[in-house]
């Protein structure tokens, strides 16, 4: 089946996108600006049109020959008129999918309680619902509160907030009870859509087996990141405007997003129905504490890597894509340190292979001591284990208090700290060759941190990384340039 994404260079989209290709369906993207699709892994599977859906020539264009047309553009602005463009460009789109004999429409919308007083981000998601409920071709239209998965702009501010406050003063909203679903659960539901009955046009109200406070997802969701469980303290002068100004102060998630998703917390959303399990014959959905599990799972596995670059489609929606904003995905802080070496690459690598042990860390000795006996007073390994082999490193190798977690002959070493420490920490040391610049050396030292004591931890050392870490880089290349003499490569002491 052909099927046309919309919005596919947005978190929802880009993750739609490779599940729709799975199930087999030949898929087109209409985006605005199609070199920000360049980087996703699958930009060579589609077909990509630019456009814009208020633009009725590219409209025409994108959806000849499309059976099933998937709507995800949104604005997020509070201000503006958003609405009234919101609006058009759904008419826009709905006018053109019936002339192109589009025979299904797809929206995804947020969970509007009835009865209650709408924020502007929500009346607005109900309102383009309802354009295409009305329109000439059949719809189906989603209805979903918080997403659960990496990336995710509700997601994310909940993971901020979490992670860097143990004390926190928060609006009356996070009372509210809130029924969020895990971003699988949204995708396969979303594939799904493409083919429920023919006479299908209604909107279904989807979410996970939870029901919970906003507190609730708080204290469930520090409980799986472990970290402490957290001290809220409502008050009632937070205003929705002050709420997203607090937001914007604890976490990196921007205002003109932070606003909309803040002043949609003061509703209830809360499912009144589940008709979709019987629509679709789909009624297993993953719990909050799972879909936040998976949603994590990354930080900390062999594959870390992937926070930052991507060469393959992730193995499940819930993990990061390199495309992601540079505030999803919870903090990243990272040292580089980039140096020409004058010698050749396999000199510097058998630098980078045999560090540690008995030739130490190339930077600072007596600090690493400290750090090492530190460890080991709270219970660590410190720095005792030394090296299984005075020369070669491979996968799985102890390295005093590191592990060997990638290792590329003459290319790569990434290690992944195993000492004590308030998040997940990884150092690694490239061996580069590009062409007219001779040897250069690429050292990145990363940490993940959890919870206010990582964030401490990194900033409090934050003055030592150029003496730690800047040494390393230089004493590195100049070991390697005495390797390269045939001198004996020693660390400095």
């Amino acid at each position: 089946m052909r099927v046309l994404v919309t919005g596919a260079t947005g978190y929802i989209g880009g993750r739609l996108v490779p599940e729709l290709l799975r199930e087999g369906h030949e898929v087109r993207c209409l985006a605005r600006s199609p070199g920000k699709l360049r980087d996703h892994p699958w930009r060579g599977e589609v077909e990509v049109v630019g456009g814009d859906v208020l633009d009725r020539e590219s409209l025409d264009a994108a959806l000849a020959g499309v059976e099933v047309a998937y709507y995800l553009v949104h604005a997020m602005a509070g201000g503006g008129g958003f609405a009234h463009r919101d609006r058009e460009a759904a008419q826009a789109f709905a006018g053109a999918a019936g002339a192109a004999g589009v025979r299904r429409i797809v929206y995804l919308g947020g969970l509007t309680p009835a009865g209650q007083d709408l924020s502007p981000h929500l009346r607005s998601r109900a309102q383009v619902g309802e354009v295409f409920l009305r329109c000439a071709v059949p719809a189906t239209v989603l209805r979903a509160a918080v997403i659960l998965g990496s990336g995710s702009a509700s997601f994310e501010m909940l993971r901020y907030l979490t992670e860097r406050l143990p004390v926190m003063t928060t609006p009356r909203w996070v009372s509210n009870r809130v029924q969020p679903i895990a971003v699988r659960d949204v995708l396969r539901l979303l594939v799904k859509s493409a083919e429920p009955p023919a006479e299908t046009n209604r909107g279904f109200d989807i979410g996970g087996p939870d029901v919970l406070t906003y507190a609730d997802m708080i204290q469930r969701f520090a409980r799986v990141a472990g970290v402490r469980p957290r001290l809220i303290l409502p008050v009632p002068v937070l205003s929705p405007g002050l709420s997203s100004l607090w937001v914007g102060l604890v976490t990196p998630v921007p205002a003109g997003i932070a606003r909309p998703l803040v002043e949609s917390l003061r509703n209830e959303a809360v499912c009144a129905e589940n008709d979709i399990a019987d629509y679709l014959d789909d009624r297993d959905r993953l719990g909050f504490e799972e879909a936040v599990r998976l949603a994590l799972r990354r930080i900390g596995e062999a594959r870390v890597d992937t926070r930052w670059s991507s060469a393959d489609w992730p193995s499940a929606p819930s993990d990061p894509l390199p495309t992601d904003p540079d505030w999803a995905g919870g903090s990243l802080y990272a040292d580089e340190r980039t140096r020409p070496v004058p010698a050749s690459r396999t000199a510097l690598w058998q630098v980078i292979e045999g560090i540690g042990g008995e030739r130490g860390w190339y930077s600072w000795r007596s600090a690493w001591s400290v750090r090492g006996w530190l460890d080991r007073l709270v219970g660590g390994v410190g720095l005792r284990r030394g090296r299984r082999d005075p020369r070669r490193l491979r996968v799985g190798d102890s390295l005093d208090f590191w592990r060997v977690e990638a290792i590329e002959p003459e290319r790569l070493l990434r290690l992944r700290a195993e000492m004590r420490l308030p998040g997940l920490a990884w150092l690694e040391l490239r061996a580069e060759h590009p062409a007219g610049r001779g040897t250069v050396l690429r050292q990145r030292a990363l940490f993940h941190p959890r919870g206010l004591a990582g964030q401490l931890y990194w900033w409090g050392l934050a003055p030592l990384h150029g003496l730690v870490f800047g040494s390393m880089a230089r004493n590195i290349a100049e070991a390697a340039r005495k390797a390269e003499q045939g001198g004996q490569q020693r660390g400095p002491r």
